[in-house]
């Protein structure tokens, strides 16, 4: 995986890293580019995203647990997008959780998304979500029903 200290700024999206496949490099991601998301590899088997800590915090300054939830959502849905796109479906989340095991206070939490089912109806991603020490921080699940692409998706 290529690391990435400094985003490219999408005008209408998350922050990309140099080396994502050129379908990828447009994705208008508003809430995750408010929340600082850069984008790091992206494919149908593997998702790789993180976020800053600083800025997603909840009230006694620890990373937000609706912050972990938007990047399981948005890392496997971006996997269900990539292996949806292979057969002309997006993948649109029907199912999420979010189990925290840990606090993190500073740095970046990275998640990576992988699949656990690729079917021709659904597909189920696991996230984990681990800080800058590699500490497990927190694991999610989402899984997506695959329906058509819309007419003027690019």
């Amino acid at each position: 995986m290529a690391e990435s200290s400094a985003p490219l700024d999408h005008p209408q999206g998350a922050g990309h890293h140099p080396d994502l496949p050129e379908w990828a490099r447009g994705f208008r991601l508003g809430l995750d580019h408010k929340l600082g998301f850069e984008l790091l590899e992206i494919s149908s088997d593997r998702v790789v995203g993180r976020y800053p800590v600083e800025g997603n915090t909840q009230v006694v300054g620890l990373w937000h647990g609706g912050a972990s939830g938007v990047a399981v959502e948005t890392l496997a849905s971006l996997g269900a997008y990539a292996y949806g796109r292979e057969r002309n479906m997006i993948g649109v989340g029907v199912d999420l959780n979010v189990t925290h095991h840990r606090p993190v206070r500073q740095g970046w939490v990275t998640g990576t998304a992988t699949p656990l089912h690729k079917g021709g109806r659904t597909t189920t991603w696991q996230v984990l979500l681990h800080d800058d020490e590699g500490n497990h921080v927190g694991t999610g699940r989402l899984t997506c029903q695959l329906v058509p692409l819309p007419d003027d998706a690019d």
